[in-house]
């Protein structure tokens, strides 16, 4: 019996197609396939016909069946996945020569089955669901659909409206039918309500409504009503301290923690390179799985080398996660996920296909690595496709974050969720300060000229291959600074580099071996240079102490774990972006500035690579205290006149640029039809753009998120006459979707851009910019005349030649300057690429002077020097005034407490300030007199006097007795004391429920210790104590606090 037998009679022609199908799986795979996709063809058709719903397409095709937004309404999204599958596999078997196997076949037949299964149930009744208490006069509602549970509960109720409509207005229909549903099940579902366009989720037990890429899967929108009920409060004390320990990371999770306690979703940390960023999200990722927020969690960066890293950290440090590779492991399984975005980017068009898993709901946390502009303007429909929790990781201190970015997580400018930045990183001794200095080499800075070289180098110059130049016999009089390093490499520039660094950089193994160091080249070229330079003049090392580490190099990841061992070799990294940022080297104690670095983020970024702690470095005991920094090429100078750097534009994508521009341009000419009489130009950018939307893959996720705008321009009527809505709408919308247009050469495209850019100033009166455009114009036909060899461009010589004249450009209107780009578009691939000669000399170059340079705002010493020097102040001068009042709880006055400040910031130099702030931050210490006395102690005597009427009192027990001697103990070592602490040990080993049941019946006792506890403070209180610590960070100019009795709350 065939398994389509349940299908009842009027699917009779439905269930005979698809037991032919069935029939010839083992038989004729490619045919079972072809018999699936005919059935399931069938079935959609019948669908059209029977269900009012349904609005038909523009088409009868498959494909657009699938897709049309109210079909979309109607089948379930796993259901809809299966038509895909099915689709899919019927087509290769139609269209593609590779053989179609059994268990595709099998998995076809398998698939119709299911959906077949679903129409029998479904596809003869009303799928509408009735509810009752609507405030209505029947009382009764129809939903459009309900998602169940396998228990029977509702997860989730979906109102559609039409395609035509505002999604919004189906929100408060579908919110009563929410109510209703509750009440006649006892569960709340998640409410979805959607025109086919744009979905929109709104689980109103914990957030506000939120455009969503898609609907959940049934176990993801399972997994979010249970998660209503079974998370627990986010708590900082729930971070586990061997993961993140330090102050600085605790504080940052309970920030985040606290950001989305308040129903907020996204969440953005700046966390200076080497303070553990990655170890920060890994104890987050932890505590919030621990306390049921978090399932599974998304890791996105965007190297592989970054993507090995961070699985590396989620496998020491919370292997339980079952931390998967996306990278190497697409099919892996576990509850931490880490990922490159342009990987990610294809799973999710896997799971469109209907061959993955990664729905929208599929995570519920996700993490960027490296947040900023450039990532997110490249990949931002990756973060907006899943519908989870967002967190953004950045070293970029937050004073340049760009406001996008701040936009992005919906956060004031320059105010992250927490940052922890550099410099106060280095203040706390958790990152070390560089040493740099700048290194005035002649050429670099200077340039070479020809009138300055000796006889011998004049000879040598002019016998140098110039390129074109030389071929002309015309050689250059000078090579200006920029182009050293850059395609001219001089050897003796090169040598006296390297001779510098081996002779002043950081050296390990008792002085005998340079530190592992990074070289940062300009290019590729560059790099290889310095490489055999290196190995000319130390051929000892036989070519392994010095290596080039850049995309280049075919298996550059083992020669980046190699330089990361810490006595392997290589030595020196000379590297090609590829270690710029991310790569965490703690041994580096040498960078190496051999290229100009204009982007300030990027040079800090660039600076972050030696700023990790290194134990024992240079033997035991002997730390990382600082990295030396040798620049070469002027950055400091140029950082020191220009602070802000010069930031990079991101450039939209060709293809965007030229769908813009030819939408502005077709808005133009509608405008103005004068411009275009005969209408040929407006009709060839209409058919050209109108081609570009249809040939968009309403599959491919990016697309699907627009799918709106985009079906409004599948139809051709829809270029006739375009609104300034409209080309808001295409140029800032569609024009940044991916088409499947087969593209032409780029010499070709970059040639219709550049008449494009013509064509625009002619239309909107801009000469200026026209004549740029026209005279790069005629020097590509002057550059194509000398191709007269090639037939192609030998036919257009007439045409070549006209172009150049002055004459062909008088009076010229739209139609003719098309006519050029017609002409000469095919032939712009036949273009020499430029390319500049590289050139090799040996003059003498001459190092001119050298001095350390370094930001101001980085402190010179450490954390944990000042700590050390501070805590040897105070000790070695017992007999200072402040001291002695804090020792005996006397009473301070401001002066004492200002002298005292002087001194300690004295000690830190003119980093003084930020460094005791730093300090009292890091000690959480709520104020300086605070801090001293937990240094100093209290005075025994002076503990005794303030709790001497409990120790006379008969009245109380011996417990008793003890634990108010307990508390001089402690006061008398600590100086300090919380009234917390009476609830903690020592204190409990006495009663373990704390003092309150200890002294039970004895309440006026128990207030009068609090209140000695508080007098014991008393040279700590009030008076204008000018350090406080407030709110997790260092204020000046408030007075001190001291709850007294807070204990007795407990």
């Amino acid at each position: 019996m065939s398994n389509f037998a349940f299908l009842p009679d009027v699917f009779r022609s439905i269930a005979e197609s698809a037991a032919r199908a069935e029939g010839y799986i083992r038989g004729d795979p490619r045919a079972a396939c072809f018999h699936a996709r005919f059935t399931l063809e069938a079935a959609v058709h019948w669908l059209y016909r029977h269900d009012p719903s349904l609005s038909p397409p523009y088409d009868d095709s498959l494909g657009a069946l699938l897709h049309e937004p109210s079909f979309q309404n109607l089948v379930p999204q796993a259901v809809f996945q299966k038509t895909r599958v099915i689709r899919k596999l019927g087509n290769r078997a139609v269209h593609d020569a590779r053989p179609v196997t059994e268990s595709e076949a099998l998995q076809a037949v398998k698939e119709l089955q299911h959906l077949c299964y679903w129409l029998a149930l479904d596809g003869t009744r009303d799928r509408e669901y009735r509810v009752t208490g609507m405030p209505n006069r029947e009382g009764t509602g129809y939903a459009d659909y309900v998602l169940w549970g396998d228990d029977g509960k509702p997860l989730g109720v979906v109102e559609a409206k039409r395609t035509t409509a505002d999604p919004e207005k189906g929100r408060q229909q579908a919110k009563l039918y929410a109510d209703c549903i509750e009440a006649m099940h006892g569960q709340r579902p998640v409410i979805f309500f959607t025109n086919g366009y744009e979905t929109w989720i709104w689980d109103d037990t914990a957030y506000p409504p939120r455009r969503a890429a898609g609907f959940y899967s049934k176990d993801d929108l399972s997994r979010l009503v249970t998660r209503r009920t079974l998370r627990k409060q986010l708590d900082v004390a729930d971070v586990q301290e061997g993961i993140a320990g330090r102050y600085y990371q605790k504080r940052a999770i309970g920030s985040i923690f606290a950001h989305f306690s308040t129903s907020r979703r996204k969440a953005l940390l700046v966390m200076a390179t080497g303070t553990g960023k990655t170890r920060t999200a890994v104890a987050l990722v932890d505590a919030m799985q621990r306390a049921g927020w978090v399932k599974r969690a998304l890791f996105l960066a965007d190297r592989v080398a970054l993507v090995n890293q961070a699985v590396a950290a989620f496998k020491k440090h919370l292997p339980e996660s079952g931390p998967v590779n996306l990278v190497t492991e697409r099919d892996g399984d576990g509850r931490v996920y880490v990922c490159t975005y342009p990987t990610m980017t294809g799973l999710i068009d896997r799971y469109g296909n209907g061959e993955g898993h990664f729905g929208p709901g599929f995570f519920d946390l996700v993490i960027i690595d490296e947040a900023h502009r450039s990532v997110y303007r490249k990949y931002g429909a990756v973060f907006r496709y899943f519908d989870s929790l967002l967190l953004g990781l950045t070293a970029t201190p937050r004073e340049d974050v760009d406001r996008n970015t701040y936009d992005l997580f919906e956060l004031e400018q320059g105010v992250p969720t927490d940052a922890y930045e550099l410099e106060t990183a280095v203040a706390d001794g958790f990152l070390v300060p560089p040493r740099a200095e700048q290194v005035d080499l002649k050429f670099p800075r200077e340039g070479i000229d020809y009138n300055t070289l000796t006889d011998d180098e004049k000879v040598q110059w002019e016998s140098l291959d110039w390129g074109d130049e030389s071929e002309e016999g015309h050689l250059p009089e000078r090579v200006n600074a920029g182009a050293v390093n850059n395609w001219l490499f001089n050897g003796d520039t090169a040598d006296r580099a390297l001779r510098y660094l081996m002779d002043h950089g950081h050296r390990v193994d008792g002085g005998d071996r340079l530190a592992k160091t990074i070289i940062f080249a300009r290019n590729h070229e560059h790099a290889a240079f310095l490489q055999e330079r290196f190995d000319r003049n130390y051929p000892r090392y036989a070519g392994h102490f010095a290596r080039v580490i850049d995309n280049t190099v075919k298996y550059a990841q083992s020669l980046i774990d190699d330089f990361s061992g810490k006595d392997s070799p290589p030595h020196i990294a000379i590297s090609v972006d590829m270690l710029d940022t991310g790569i965490d080297i703690p041994e580096a104690a040498n960078l190496v500035f051999f290229k100009p670095v204009y982007s300030r983020i990027k040079f800090w970024q660039m600076v972050g690579r030696g700023t990790r702690l290194c134990p024992d470095l240079f033997g035991p005991g002997l730390d990382k205290e600082d990295f030396r920094i040798f620049d070469f090429c002027c950055n400091y100078d140029f950082f020191g006149l220009k602070p802000e750097g010069i930031e990079g534009r991101d450039a939209l994508p060709l293809a965007a640029r030229l769908f813009s521009g030819r939408a502005r341009l077709l808005g133009r000419l509608q405008a103005d039809p004068g411009l275009d009489p005969e209408g040929i130009l407006r009709k060839s950018l209409g058919d050209v753009l109108y081609g570009e939307v249809r040939s968009m893959n309403r599959e491919n996720f990016i697309v699907r998120m627009h799918l709106g705008a985009v079906d409004r321009f599948r139809e051709r009527p829809a270029w006739e006459s375009l609104s300034p809505s409209d080309l808001g709408t295409l140029t800032e919308e569609v024009a940044l979707l991916p088409s499947e247009t087969g593209e032409d050469r780029i010499e070709s495209r970059l040639f219709d851009l550049t008449v494009l850019r013509m064509e625009l100033a002619l239309a909107e009166g801009d000469p200026a910019l026209f004549e740029k455009h026209r005279r790069r114009v005629t020097e590509i036909a002057s550059l194509l005349e000398e191709k007269a060899a090639i037939p192609a461009v030998k036919e257009r010589l007439p045409f070549l030649a006209a172009v150049q004249e002055e004459s062909f450009w008088e009076g010229i209107g739209l139609e003719q300057v098309e006519e050029v780009r017609l002409q000469l578009r095919e032939l712009a691939p036949f273009l020499d690429r430029k390319k500049k000669t590289v050139v090799y000399s040996e003059f003498t170059d001459e190092i001119r002077g050298v001095r350390e340079v370094g930001d101001r705002s980085l402190p010179k010493m450490t954390g944990e020097q000042y700590e050390k020097k501070v805590k040897e102040y105070i000790r070695s001068h017992p007999d200072l005034l402040v001291i002695h009042r804090l020792r005996n709880n006397l009473p301070l006055t401001e002066t004492d407490l200002r002298g005292l400040e002087g001194a300690l910031r004295e000690i830190g130099e003119e980093h003084g300030e930020q460094l005791l702030r730093g300090l009292l931050a890091r000690k959480g210490a709520p104020s300086l007199s605070w801090f001293v006395r937990s240094l100093v102690g209290l005075d025994r005597t002076a503990a005794r006097e303030a709790f001497s009427r409990f120790l006379s009192d008969r009245s109380l027990t011996a417990p008793q007795i003890r634990f108010v001697e307990t508390v001089i103990d402690q006061l008398t070592a600590r100086g300090v004391m919380e009234p917390s602490a009476l609830y903690e040990p020592p204190f409990t080993m006495l009663d373990s429920r704390g003092p309150d049941a200890l002294f039970s019946g004895r309440e006026k006792v128990i207030r009068g210790i609090f209140s000695a506890l508080d007098a014991a403070h008393l040279g700590l209180t009030g008076l204008r104590d000018t350090w406080r610590v407030a709110g997790g960070g260092t204020e000046r100019g408030s007075g001190d606090t001291f709850a007294s009795g807070e204990g007795a709350e407990k």
